[in-house]
C-alpha cells in the first residue's frame, strides 16, 4: 500500500460518516477555553469541524452541501451540542458562509442575526448574533450548566414529525397517504384535513430547504387549529380541506443538510419541467400525486412553498402564462388577508420577480394552478417585534385557517 493510501473501503467509511462528525484541533497550550466537546452526533445536527484560535476563540467550520452538476453551494444550518464547564464563557465564529447561488457567490453571514439556545433541545431561547468582516457570525454564550445547544433557528425534526403525524392519525377528519420516497428510502406522505369534497382545495408544502423548519411549525399550527372541533374549525371545514406535504426533504432534515437533497437536487427548483424519478425522486412523488388529483378533477385552487430566509416575502412569480393578470390579482388578495389576520407585514417581491422553476412558478405554469413561495424571516418578526420562535410560527398557521376561508369567500376559483 503506498504512503498515506487509505485503503477503498476504509475511504467509503469515512465519506459515509462525514455528515455525523465534528473534527476538533486541540486548543492552544496554555489555554482552558473550558468547552470540553462539540457533540453532532443527533438527529438533525450539523455536518461540522472546529479549531481554535490564539485567543481561544471556537472557530466552527460548517460543512457544504453541493448541487449537482452545478457550482452552487449551501451550508448555513446550525444545530449542534456544547459540552463545556458550567459558567464558562465561550467565543465562537461561524465560518464557510460564503455560498453559492445560480453561479453567483454570495453570503447567509448578514442574514444570520440571532442564535438559539437550548439546555434540554426542547425549550429555546433567542440570542443576538455578531456579524463580522469578512463572512463571519460570532456568537458568546455563558454555559448555564454542562450541556448547551445551539440552533440557527428552533428546530423541528423528522421526530416532532412522527409526534404530529402520531397524534393526528386516528382523527376521522384526517387522512395520511404515503406518495413515494426520499433518495435514502424515508417514507413521504401527504396530509389531508377535512373532506375531499369540499369546494375548494388549499395545498401547502413544508422543508424542501432542510435548514428552514419554519414551515414546519407553520403548517403544525394549522392542522392543530383546523382539527379544534369548535364551531369556527367546523365552518373552515366546511369551505375548504387542507393537503399538506410536510417534510418535502426528510433525508436532509436527518442529516443536518442545508439546501439539496442527497443526490445533490435543489427541490424548489426544475418545477417547470418534469421530475426525475432518480434524481429527485421526492418531487416526482409529489407530481404523481397532483397529476392524480387533477386527473380525478380535484387540483388544488391555492398553492403555496414555505420557506425561511433573512427578508420573509410573499413570492409571486410571473410566467409568460394566459391569465397572469388574474393570478396576481388572487395573490394580491391574499397578501392583503394575511395582512388582516395574521402578523404578516413583510409584503411581496416587486412587481418583474420571476424566478423560474420555483413551485410556486412551475405549478402556475404546467399546471394553472395559483401558488406562491412564502418565505418567514428566521430572525426577527417584523408584525410582533419580536425573535423567530416556533410559537409564533404555530400561531401564524393557526392564523391561516381564517386567511383560506376569507379567501375562498372573495376569489371563485
Amino acid at each position: 500500500m503506498k504512503r498515506n493510501m487509505l485503503p477503498k473501503n476504509m475511504a467509503l467509511c469515512i465519506a459515509l460518516l462525514l455528515p455525523f462528525m465534528a473534527f476538533a484541533a486541540d486548543p492552544p497550550a496554555g489555554t482552558d477555553t473550558g468547552l470540553e466537546f462539540i457533540d453532532t452526533s443527533f438527529e438533525n445536527a450539523s455536518p461540522l469541524w472546529y479549531e481554535f484560535t490564539s485567543d481561544g476563540t471556537i472557530l466552527v467550520h460548517l460543512l457544504y452541501d453541493q448541487e449537482r452538476n452545478s457550482p452552487n453551494r449551501a451550508a448555513g444550518h446550525i444545530h449542534f451540542l456544547l459540552h463545556a464547564k458550567t459558567g464558562s464563557k465561550l467565543t465562537l465564529e461561524f465560518k464557510n458562509l460564503d455560498n453559492v447561488w445560480n453561479g453567483k457567490p454570495g453570503s447567509v453571514a448578514k442574514e444570520i442575526k440571532a442564535i438559539s439556545l437550548s439546555e434540554n433541545g426542547r425549550d429555546w431561547k433567542v440570542v443576538r448574533a455578531e456579524n463580522l468582516p469578512g463572512d463571519r457570525v460570532r456568537l458568546t454564550v455563558e454555559m448555564p450548566g454542562p450541556r448547551l445547544y445551539v440552533a440557527r433557528i428552533e428546530p423541528y425534526r423528522i421526530s416532532d414529525l412522527d409526534a404530529l403525524l402520531a397524534s393526528i392519525r386516528n382523527n376521522p377528519l384526517v387522512q395520511i397517504t404515503p406518495i413515494g420516497k426520499t433518495v435514502q428510502g424515508r417514507e413521504l406522505e401527504i396530509i389531508r384535513v377535512g373532506d375531499e369534497h369540499t369546494p375548494y382545495r388549499v395545498f401547502i408544502r413544508a422543508r424542501a430547504h432542510p435548514w428552514e423548519p419554519g414551515g414546519n411549525w407553520v403548517v403544525q399550527g394549522l392542522i392543530q387549529r383546523l382539527l379544534k372541533g369548535d364551531d369556527q374549525a367546523r365552518k373552515f371545514l366546511q369551505r375548504y380541506c387542507l393537503y399538506v406535504m410536510p417534510m418535502a426533504n426528510k433525508d436532509g432534515v436527518a442529516r443536518g443538510g442545508t439546501r439539496f437533497n442527497l443526490q445533490g437536487k435543489d427541490l424548489n427548483r426544475n418545477w417547470d419541467k418534469p421530475a426525475d424519478p432518480q434524481l429527485a425522486p421526492e418531487n416526482y412523488a409529489l407530481e404523481k400525486w397532483l397529476e392524480k388529483m387533477i386527473r380525478a378533477g380535484q387540483p388544488p385552487h391555492l398553492a403555496l412553498e414555505l420557506h425561511n430566509d433573512g427578508s420573509g416575502l410573499l413570492h409571486v412569480s410571473r410566467p409568460a402564462v394566459a391569465g397572469l393578470q388574474r393570478h396576481v390579482e388572487r395573490m394580491a388578495t391574499l397578501e392583503t388577508l394575511l395582512r388582516k389576520h395574521t402578523w404578516f407585514t413583510e409584503g411581496s417581491s416587486k412587481p418583474s420577480f420571476h424566478n423560474s422553476g420555483t413551485l410556486g412558478d412551475g405549478w402556475l405554469e404546467r399546471y394553472g394552478i395559483d401558488a406562491a413561495v412564502h418565505e418567514f424571516n428566521c430572525n426577527w418578526i417584523a408584525g410582533l417585534k419580536d425573535y423567530a420562535t416556533g410559537r409564533h410560527w404555530e400561531n401564524y398557521g393557526e392564523k391561516l385557517a381564517d386567511v383560506f376561508y376569507e379567501y375562498f369567500d372573495t376569489v371563485k376559483p
